[in-house]
């Protein structure tokens, strides 16, 4: 079996995939870091946005993804998908949202399913870095300001004025030092013309 053929019975994730796998510790071993995972990932399909650590946060995103993808390829007749989305989502309803809302809502997406942001740090706390997990066209507002010029915003309308007022000042400074420059070179000029007067 050829490269070609493999890629055909694999669904592709199109996330940046580490090539070595995250060492996520728990207490209870591996089977304990499953379980949170799937917590992660149920609470990710029922919320559709969630604010955790950043790197529970990038595994189970790959998960995510490929739960998603695996039931836009192959629907909800599909053995196999069903056992998988049964496994991850331990809330059994949301197997339903699965497979009728969100498989609709990205079966022609040509981009990934889910998008991750850095979240900023709390001062104060231990160095762990935060993230906002979320499914692409969730009904919350955008994390993402997409309007940065906005002129109408308070902070540019003062940042205006600030830059407006500086200018004023440097012009005023400037017209000042040229009227000053005139002066000496009218002073400079009679003077000149007062010591050649004086001569003759």
């Amino acid at each position: 079996m050829n490269q070609a053929e493999v890629a055909k019975l694999v669904s592709k994730l199109r996330i940046k995939i580490p090539p070595q796998p995250r060492k996520l510790k728990n207490a209870q071993g591996p089977e304990g870091r499953l379980n949170k995972l799937r917590k992660t990932v149920t609470g990710l399909i029922k919320h559709e946005r969630i604010e955790l650590n950043f790197n529970r946060a990038d595994e189970a995103r790959q998960y995510t993804e490929r739960l998603i993808s695996d039931a836009i390829r192959y629907g909800d007749c599909h053995k196999p998908t069903m056992e998988i989305a049964d496994y991850w989502l331990l809330e059994k309803e949301l197997v339903h949202k699965l497979f009728k809302v969100l498989v609709p809502r990205y079966e022609n997406f040509d981009k990934s399913y889910t998008r991750m942001h850095k979240a900023p740090r709390a001062m104060n706390v231990r160095n762990q870095e935060k993230a906002v997990l979320e499914l692409r066209g969730n009904p919350y507002p955008s994390l993402v300001n997409k309007q940065g010029n906005n002129r109408q915003l308070i902070q540019n309308i003062l940042l205006d004025a600030a830059k407006y007022d500086y200018r004023q000042s440097k012009y005023l400074e400037m017209a000042e030092k040229i009227g000053k420059s005139e002066e000496q070179g009218a002073n400079t000029n009679v003077e000149s013309a007062q010591e050649s007067g004086d001569k003759n």
